[in-house]
């Protein structure tokens, strides 16, 4: 049973989502909106200080949260150049990124995924969604459908039914500003 649909429309409500990504599950809603981060904090038990990831299908989608200016034209293009894939990057966040997305950070971590169903979700939905494993703070991600249904179903609006990318962790994160790897993947 195909229940994107049903995953869409939970967004357009200001629902929170799971879904399959590249290693493991995650959950997300508009970057937008601030009372769905707020539940999907709560519902995660994740401090608002830590700040949440933007998955996009592509780079146009990010633009908006990114402040490009204070990027060289090269570091923009080698970034680029690494998606779409199961890499995040550390930019410098645009005004647009409200305290809700960035935690205490002036930046924000975004990736264009390649998972084609986050993809299709997020072309459908025509921007990025946040993107944090599907997990209970503290508690391994979770890497089934059936695993976020036991752990996490009972609070999310809807889950994206599918298989992750196969990878058995989550995406490396690296500072856009220095290279440095800040998670490894």
């Amino acid at each position: 049973m195909n229940n994107f649909e049903q995953v869409l429309d939970a967004l357009y409500q200001g629902g929170v989502v799971a879904y399959p990504t590249e290693g493991v599950f995650g959950v997300g809603c508009d970057p937008d909106r601030a009372d769905a981060i707020q539940k999907l904090l709560e519902i995660k038990n994740r401090p608002v200080e830590k700040g949440l990831i933007l998955i996009a299908s592509s780079y146009a989608q990010l633009q908006p949260y990114i402040d490009e200016r204070q990027l060289s034209a090269q570091r923009l293009a080698d970034i680029q150049a690494s998606w779409p894939g199961p890499v995040t990057w550390v930019m410098p966040a645009s005004e647009r990124v409200s305290v809700w997305l960035s935690g205490l950070f002036d930046t924000v971590a975004v990736r264009v995924t390649d998972h084609p169903q986050v993809r299709q979700l997020c072309e459908a939905y025509g921007k990025p969604i946040t993107s944090t494993s599907a997990n209970l703070t503290g508690q391994p991600p979770c890497m089934t459908t059936e695993a976020v249904q036991q752990q996490l179903g009972h609070c999310l609006h809807a889950i994206l039914a599918g298989q992750t990318g196969g990878r058995d962790k989550p995406s490396e994160i690296r500072d856009a500003r220095t290279l440095a790897i800040l998670r490894q993947g």
